[in-house]
């Protein structure tokens, strides 16, 4: 491994992406590293910037393409109990950047704490539900955040406070390399009245989203005042296909793609939509799923 010698427990060569998100496309990562601890984690981010080996961090995947061609440099990939841990203590809940985002709203909901209940059924980690403000119109998960605890590109750990964080529609102040955990502030309420509201918000949340065993991914950010599903279809773009990768017909903001598709085909199909929706009705969709 050369470059890398040392960190052979942790690091694989050429892992294939593909299986890690939810399009399931996309070629290899030059390396892919699960380390088990903060401080292996650490050493391998110095390790990295000291050879000049760019470091990316992967979540669940559901926010992500990864380009036919594949990735150049590490990805960091954060399973291990370290990085996944969900803790609550009156109405506030310490979490790992790693831990599901489910899991987190299912341990709040279970301890009669308040307020991500709303996020039910939004995929990823608690890390990328902060790093992209996730969110429904009833509010977002900054709303809630009291500290993260983050590392830097350079393997310095900091904690960025209330004050010092910045949330905003589908962004947030926190685009660091790493959210190692965070701590946010909740509500009381009844276990059984959150159970109630988090079943009913559930079905209507899968209701307007394609199956999760589909190869697929939500494409754009809603722009102001608009959903991205509506302009699609009022554009006449639902439907639309770029090789075995379709628009959504039952959420134009969803793409589907079929086997043996290329994640080429889902970018030339982004561009198709996002072309359409300009040209005949005169706006702009600005991507929420990652290219790498």
């Amino acid at each position: 491994m050369g470059v890398l010698s040392g960190f052979e427990h942790i690091v694989r060569d050429q892992e294939p992406l593909a299986p890690y998100t939810w399009f399931r496309l996309g070629g290899a990562a030059d390396y892919f590293a699960e380390p088990t601890t903060v401080e292996e984690l650490q050493s391998l981010v110095k390790a990295c910037q000291a050879e000049s080996i760019p470091v990316r961090l992967l979540g669940s995947g559901s926010n992500l393409v990864v380009r036919d061609e594949g990735v150049r440099g590490m990805v960091v990939h954060l399973t291990a109990a370290a990085f996944c841990g969900i803790r609550t203590e009156g109405n506030l809940v310490e979490a790992g950047g790693g831990a599901k985002l489910a899991h987190v709203i299912s341990s709040c909901v279970r301890e009669g704490l308040a307020g991500l209940e709303q996020l039910v059924g939004i995929p990823g980690t608690l890390g990328g539900a902060l790093h992209g403000n996730a969110g429904t119109e009833s509010g977002d998960i900054g709303q809630w955040a009291e500290s993260a605890t983050i590392m830097l590109r350079d393997g310095r750990i900091v904690v960025h406070q209330r004050p010092d964080l910045r949330f905003a529609y589908r962004q947030s102040s926190l685009d660091e390399l790493v959210i190692l955990s965070a701590r946010l502030v909740l509500e009381r309420e009844s276990p059984e009245a959150l159970t109630k509201r988090m079943q009913k918000l559930w079905i209507v949340k899968k209701a307007s989203q394609p199956g999760g065993d589909q190869m697929s991914g939500c494409i754009f950010k809603n722009p102001s005042g608009a959903s991205a599903a509506s302009l699609i279809e009022l554009a006449g773009l639902k439907g639309a296909r770029v090789g075995q990768v379709e628009v959504s017909g039952q959420n134009p903001n969803f793409f589907l793609a079929s086997p043996g598709a290329k994640s080429q085909e889902v970018l030339d199909l982004m561009e198709q939509v996002r072309g359409g929706v300009q040209k005949r009705l005169g706006v702009v969709l600005e991507p929420q799923i990652e290219v790498w």
